[in-house]
């Protein structure tokens, strides 16, 4: 029988999770302040339930000790009136997941099984690194082009990055947490258990960013993480936030690195299949058009033309692997004309824009820094088409040419694309 220990100093809160808990088989264990939980924690429960706000010692700090004497017994912070500064300390510290009150049963049971199922999972594994398959064999990345069937693979560990929403100005960020098969890649509330996969049928607006809408919760600005994702291979992930993916510096680079730290495990199991481009697809509005074509691999060829000082801007991407996604496209900033964050800001977008987090275009040109490419602004509409097309939900082999497009472009062609499949 598994023991967990909740910690919570509120008796009705204890009493509520004894009952559940017990229910589902597992023993139970309580203690009302820091100081009981340190007594019994040395009787070696598998798990622990911790509320943040406790009389004397603090939620976070008893985390802390529990990281540094027990290592690898999985922590689950709850907290009412959280916020996502809390969310962030807690998971760099080690959390197994955070979770706001109120919060449903269904939810917390859901976080311990994943934690629970984690903590064996890596017991089962010994010392491997994350990046090294059961088999001991080291997991190699599926190139999106190849036919077939993709493995499954998920992040090694959970990992955060916290920023500033470029559209709503707010403080946010995300937190992600290793999913088992077939999770697919799924947004969820901080402060909710509700949720949105990473589908094109939940698109929901495509102007000056992708969001993602579902029953009352919206994941906005989702692009820059989901082609990082996709392109490391990633297909099963939880990406807990609030409203909006924070902006970080406006590339895809800092996401980047929160997978490299995670690792990415392969998942056995069934793969997932690839979507194989059999015939031409094309979308068209005025200058603008889109086409995927049949093709031995997966290569986007975009076009972008802007007026002056930019002018006109042509890049072709073969990704071979992640580090072509992370040398070519991932370091590609966001960016705009300063008249037109000027207009978005009356229309109360880019409340977020900063001299650090996306690339400022005036009259002569750039005004805040060097570029990282001569022609990055075209290398940026590639990392849009990537994580746009990564609602397509598998990998896509074929021919991705693009003009003058942007999100509405894209979405609409993963749209017919899914509908081709479906004929």
């Amino acid at each position: 029988m598994k023991r967990i220990l909740v910690v919570d100093d509120e008796e009705h809160i204890r009493h509520s999770l004894r009952g559940v808990l017990s229910d589902e088989g597992f023993g139970v264990l309580e203690a009302g302040d820091g100081r009981r939980a340190r007594e019994l924690i040395a009787e070696s429960p598998d798990l622990v339930v911790l509320d943040v706000w406790l009389p004397e010692i603090d939620g976070i700090t008893l985390l802390e000790e529990i990281k540094s004497t027990h290592p690898g017994l999985p922590v689950i912070i709850i907290c009412g009136h959280a916020n996502i500064e809390a969310a962030v300390r807690a998971t760099r510290l080690g959390a197994a997941d955070f979770i706001e009150k109120p919060f449903s049963l269904e939810a917390l049971l859901a976080s311990i099984e994943r934690a629970l199922g984690r903590n064996e999972a890596s017991a089962a594994e010994g010392s491997s690194p994350p990046d090294v398959a059961r088999n001991g064999a080291r997991t190699e990345h599926a190139c999106p082009g190849e036919a077939g069937y993709r493995p499954q693979r998920t992040i090694g560990k959970s990992v955060v990055a916290s920023g500033q929403g470029l559209h709503s100005g707010i403080r946010t960020g995300v937190i992600l947490h290793p999913m088992p098969p077939d999770t697919g890649i799924v947004f969820q509330s901080l402060a909710t258990e509700k949720s949105v996969p990473a589908l094109v049928e939940f698109a929901d607006s495509t102007g000056y960013a992708t969001t993602l809408f579902r029953s009352g919760f919206g994941a906005k600005t989702v692009e820059h993480l989901l082609a990082t994702l996709t392109s490391f291979g990633v297909t099963n992930v939880l990406v807990k936030m609030e409203n909006e993916v924070p902006a970080l510096d406006g590339s895809a680079l800092e996401f980047c690195r929160l997978l490299d730290d995670a690792g990415v495990v392969e998942q056995p199991g069934p793969g997932v299949r690839t979507y194989v481009v059999e015939r031409r697809h094309l979308v068209e509005e005025g200058p603008s058009w889109l086409t995927v074509e049949p093709h031995d691999g997966f290569v986007v060829d975009y076009t972008l033309d802007y007026p002056a000082p930019v002018g006109t801007q042509h890049f072709v991407f073969e990704y071979t692997g992640p580090e072509s996604f992370r040398d070519q496209v991932a370091p590609a900033r966001t960016f705009g004309f300063v008249h037109e964050f000027t207009r978005l800001a009356a229309a109360g977008l880019a409340a977020g824009g900063r001299l650090d987090n996306c690339v400022l275009i005036g009259e002569d040109g750039v005004i805040n820094g060097e570029l990282r490419f001569p022609n990055e602004f075209v290398r940026h509409k590639i990392l849009d088409v990537l994580g746009d097309f990564a609602l397509l939900g598998r990998p896509l082999r074929g021919r991705i040419t693009a003009r003058a497009t942007g999100h509405r472009h894209n979405v609409a062609m993963v749209r017919e694309l899914v509908a081709a499949a479906e004929h």
